[in-house]
């Protein structure tokens, strides 16, 4: 790890439907995480629950600032003096069958830093999975990012990674955030693939964490939760099963891939 490194850390899991536990088997990672000197910690998408149905979610819907999902948060960031992102959490929007999914941000004092409301729904059929977010979700609207000390991180949250364009708009980030719950069958044919391109066309390290493997109701979700560098290559990787993933950002290489390939200086449409 060179001077300019910023460490950080993916927490995979294999999340049910019950919050509590859920967040008992997220504390032993998120400290495990934080022990491997990791700066900036990252749980996946749906960390707090994977219900047998997607409207167990609503039920474990949280008021915007408080709750058991976001006090959760908060501790961690503070007892461990981290960055502490959870992936999603479900929060209260005005329509009572759906919910907010956000992404949410703590800092080490345990303060909230930032909010970020996923903004493209995952819809998907095949056989006998089908899948479609806008029946529980109210999509957001707005691109978040936040200015860390390793930079300019992106926040985004699973689908959201098929979608290029969000990532324009947060910048010339330095790292982005890719908390998620792939389904085994897209994540098989597109999970690495996309993670790659999207840090090779932003010239930045990208951070997946994963939830991976059986679900209650039978969902099998991808895992292969993984720390990307702008280059492209696989810097760090969890195939599936509760773990982390660690690693660090060097600003050195993000600013040697950027001085040999300048792509970015290269965009003419904006």
């Amino acid at each position: 790890m060179t001077a300019e490194a910023f460490r950080v850390a993916a927490v995979q899991m294999v999340s049910a439907g019950d919050v509590t536990a859920n967040l008992a088997q997220a504390a032993p990672l998120v400290a495990a995480a934080a022990d491997e000197g990791a700066r900036l910690i990252v749980l996946p998408e749906y960390f707090g629950i994977v219900g047998a149905h997607a409207t167990d979610k609503l039920a474990a819907r949280e008021d915007d600032g408080a709750g058991p999902q976001q006090e959760f948060l908060a501790r961690a960031a503070s007892r461990h003096h981290t960055w502490v992102v959870g992936g999603s959490v479900p929060l209260a929007c005005a329509d009572p069958a759906r919910v907010r999914s956000a992404c949410l941000v703590y800092g080490p004092d345990g303060r909230r830093l930032a909010r970020y409301d996923k903004i493209h729904l995952f819809a998907f059929a095949q056989g006998d999975e089908a899948y479609d977010e806008t029946r529980t979700i109210e999509p957001g609207r707005e691109p978040v990012a936040i200015d860390l000390p390793c930079g300019r991180v992106g926040l985004s949250i699973c689908y959201d990674l098929r979608f290029p364009e969000l990532y324009r708009a947060l910048g010339t980030p330095s790292l982005l955030l890719v908390p998620a719950a792939f389904t085994a069958t897209t994540g098989a044919a597109h999970w690495h693939l996309l993670l790659r391109a999207r840090a090779v066309e932003n010239q930045c390290y990208v951070l997946a964490a994963a939830q991976g493997g059986l679900h209650p109701g039978g969902r099998r979700t991808y895992g292969h939760s993984a720390l990307i560098d702008p280059w492209g290559r696989v810097v760090a990787e969890r195939a599936d099963g509760p773990g982390i993933v660690v690693g660090d950002v060097d600003s050195a290489c993000i600013a040697e891939v950027r001085a040999q390939l300048p792509a970015l200086a290269h965009r003419t449409l904006r």
